[in-house]
């Protein structure tokens, strides 16, 4: 356990920061290896097979990494607080919560999958291979679930490192039984779907022997999943807040992947390329977010407020020196990155995918605050705003699908994400200025 309430909050936040930071570069490394193995053995089509769906499988695991979030934010609260019952009672709703959402979300995918792949637009000559992917993936939605509230909970209580190394042991066995599977067994875009599923599984019950013998402090009983109405609503409120954050930027992607799915196979992979050299460009948004919500969290339930504007100032700065790199490496280097990820030279492809690099990177400064800010507001206890920010994220995506797109096309696309960017840091910076008001720092 480390707590975040004492000492340099900058040091604090780089050291919680790092496991994050490796866990992500693993994830995006399984991301570009999935994508890399499904596209020299089963070629193009699988490629857009995958990335046609891969928005409605994000949109699902997206929404739970979130609720699962929320959820360990009242556990941050409770472990800054010392309230060492109140903890115990977090950790054991957290998995009762989740457990019984992503059950209900698994099953309402699966009964409603063909009316998702429609609303999608996937061409038909893809249909099968995506069905037969999005389903695996649907079906074993609980099981990433139940691992991100481990690993969620081990984050509340200052342990980022542990998730890393279980999450190191999942991506490689990820990435062992993609190529096996779809090399010797020959199972096609569902092998994919069934190394992820098959290797979470592993991580979560191999997290859970850990937190039993490594960690009393988050051990319930009955007595702790007792009714308690107040510690209910408190974690569903902010869950939820957290989820349909998540959920509104993934919905806001599902609109767009709408109208890609209509331009054709190569502006479909050119897209999927540069979405995934995209992820990793703004990792640290998401990983020094997911730090300032727990950082944010401690200190709030420790009533030590100035840490709390500090820590958050300090952070926007460290990010926005890695938005200037960014800004290099897509003018530089992004068509080598693209054929990297894609193994296709295709000009075309790389075209349309660096042309959505160089001009989107240039606003990265925007969703730097939009990460930060929101998830600091998420920590802080403000479980409004940062939901009602990314649904304009989603009406501005939708919208731009609905009527721009249809008009100019790819540039359709490209454009949408910096309008709606400057449109969502608008309540945040609204709703941040009010709560240093409130806390008169």
């Amino acid at each position: 356990m480390k707590t975040l309430t004492q000492g340099n909050p900058i040091k604090l936040i780089l050291q919680f920061s790092i496991p994050l930071f490796f866990g992500r570069i693993l994830q995006l490394f399984y991301s570009i290896a999935d994508t890399r193995i499904v596209g020299v053995f089963l070629g193009a089509d699988a490629i857009a097979a995958v990335g046609g769906t891969s928005t409605v499988a994000d949109l699902m695991v997206d929404m739970m990494v979130g609720i699962t979030g929320g959820f360990a934010i009242i556990a941050a609260t409770r472990f800054g607080a010392k309230d060492e019952k109140g903890l115990k009672k977090a950790a054991g709703f957290t998995f009762a919560l989740t457990a019984l959402i992503s059950g209900l979300m698994s099953v309402f995918s699966l009964i409603f999958a063909d009316g998702i792949l429609h609303i999608l637009n996937i061409p038909t000559e893809i249909y099968d291979s995506s069905r037969s992917y999005i389903t695996v993936i649907m079906a074993g939605l609980i099981l990433s679930a139940m691992y991100n509230a481990c690993a969620s909970l081990l984050r509340a209580i200052g342990d980022s490192f542990t998730p890393l190394l279980f999450l190191i042991l999942s991506v490689f066995l990820n990435v062992f039984l993609d190529y096996f599977l779809i090399s010797y067994f020959h199972t096609g875009v569902a092998g994919a779907a069934y190394a992820t599923v098959f290797s979470q599984g592993v991580s979560f019950v191999l997290c859970m022997i850990y937190i039993r013998k490594r960690y009393p402090q988050l051990h319930f009983g009955k007595a702790d999943l007792s009714m308690d109405k107040d510690m209910i609503l408190k974690m569903l409120k902010t869950g939820f807040s957290m989820g349909f954050m998540s959920a509104f930027v993934s919905f806001g992607t599902v609109s767009l992947q709408t109208a890609i799915n209509t331009l054709g196979r190569n502006v479909i992979v050119a897209h999927t390329a540069a979405r995934k050299i995209t992820m990793i460009f703004m990792m640290p948004f998401g990983v020094f977010g997911q730090t300032l919500a727990t950082y944010c969290g401690q200190n709030m339930g420790a009533g030590e407020y100035k840490r709390v504007r500090k820590g958050m100032f300090d952070t926007i700065l460290l990010t926005w020196i890695w938005c200037f790199l960014v800004i290099i490496l897509s003018n530089t280097i992004a068509g080598k990155l693209v054929t990297m990820v894609t193994g296709s030279v295709e000009e075309e492809i790389i075209r349309y995918a660096v042309l959505y690099l160089r001009v989107d990177t240039a606003f990265y400064f925007v969703p730097t605050l939009i990460a930060l800010i929101r998830n600091s507001l998420q920590g802080c206890g403000d479980a409004s705003t940062p939901v009602i920010s990314s649904f304009i994220e989603f009406a501005g995506k939708l919208l731009i699908a609905l009527f721009l797109a249809p008009v100019i096309g790819y540039w359709g696309i490209i454009v949408a994400e910096p309008i709606v960017w400057i449109l969502m840091v608008i309540p945040l910076l609204i709703a941040l200025r009010r709560l240093f008001k409130r806390l008169n720092i």
